[in-house]
């Protein structure tokens, strides 16, 4: 009698490890659909936002601010078909041939392969040539959330940053458009602050970041131009708007030969910048290509400079 009721508990809880294991399979399909049908119902939402704006492209960029977190997020229509941007975005090494296009991103290197996680340690400095071993060493955490055949997302995380910052994050996602030639990505850049912080901030903001600005406007002036915000919420939308833009940057040049790739991401990046210099412009583009090119020749192998 016991071993007849041995051999039913051991067949009911291998029914029952099934049933879990199917559930979370189920659980996963599920989420991944969510997932892919929110951004889709997003790019919907904000057809009229994305057709008309400011940006002259089809863009949207918000941002927001707790007591202790600061968020930008830009929501995009691009000109690439969803399995060049998967393909483009899911490996590790590509994103420091993304991220090194910052003004303010003097090295990266990247640790792992096409296993969907990695490390990417990110050398954050001044709006200058600087070198590496001067600049503020950030240790991203990466990986591949998911990658199907209509929907990516890829995450970038951060636990400490520089100036008491900390909880860095810079996530992509990804869905097709209908008509196969597009793709819809968020991108979203975010990270903490505490009390060093804040006050580095508003030092910062109180000296050569007083008369900066951000690229949302909900006013105009006497004159009739836009009052853009400024402060920390326009601090951080032109980090999201450069982060952005390196990635639409990176995109552009990916079909190019390789020997081609990095002169075409470097002057894309500086033109489309350029494009919103009263908020990005920072340095003439000669400038910014011999600052760029330097920076990207320190970190190539001897052998290859």
């Amino acid at each position: 009698m016991d071993h007849r009721l041995s051999l039913i508990a051991r067949g009911a809880a291998r029914w029952l490890c099934l049933g879990l294991l199917l559930a979370a399979a189920l659980g996963f399909h599920e989420a991944r659909a969510q997932d892919a049908a929110a951004l889709k119902a997003r790019h919907a939402a904000l057809q009229d936002r994305l057709a008309h704006n400011a940006f002259g492209r089809p863009l949207y960029l918000e941002s927001a601010q707790t007591d202790t977190d600061l968020k930008g997020d830009i929501y995009s229509v691009v000109d690439y078909p969803y399995s060049m941007v998967s393909e483009a975005l899911r490996p590790v090494g590509h994103w420091c041939e993304i991220l090194i296009l910052h003004l303010n991103v003097k090295g990266c290197r990247s640790i792992g392969g096409n296993t969907g996680a990695g490390v990417i340690s990110v050398a954050a400095g001044k709006k200058y040539d600087q070198p590496v071993d001067e600049a503020y060493k950030l240790e991203f955490d990466y990986k591949v959330a998911l990658a199907t055949a209509d929907y990516l997302r890829v995450e970038l995380s951060a636990p400490q940053g520089p100036l008491g910052t900390n909880n860095y994050r810079i996530s992509l996602e990804a869905v097709p458009i209908a008509d196969g030639r597009r793709s819809f990505i968020h991108m979203s850049y975010a990270y903490g602050y505490g009390f060093a912080a804040r006050t580095a901030m508003q030092v910062y903001l109180g000296t050569i970041g007083r008369s900066k600005v951000g690229f949302t406007s909900n006013e105009r002036g006497a004159d009739g131009k836009p009052v853009y915000i400024g402060g920390v919420l326009g601090l951080v939308e032109r980090n999201t708007m450069r982060y952005y833009l390196a990635i639409d940057s990176y995109l552009g040049a990916y079909t190019l030969p390789p020997a081609e790739q990095v002169e075409k991401r470097l002057t894309s990046w500086y033109d489309a910048t350029e494009r919103y210099a009263t908020q990005l412009h920072e340095m003439d583009r000669d400038e910014y290509l011999t600052m760029k090119r330097n920076e990207i020749r320190r970190q190539r192998p001897p052998e290859a400079r």
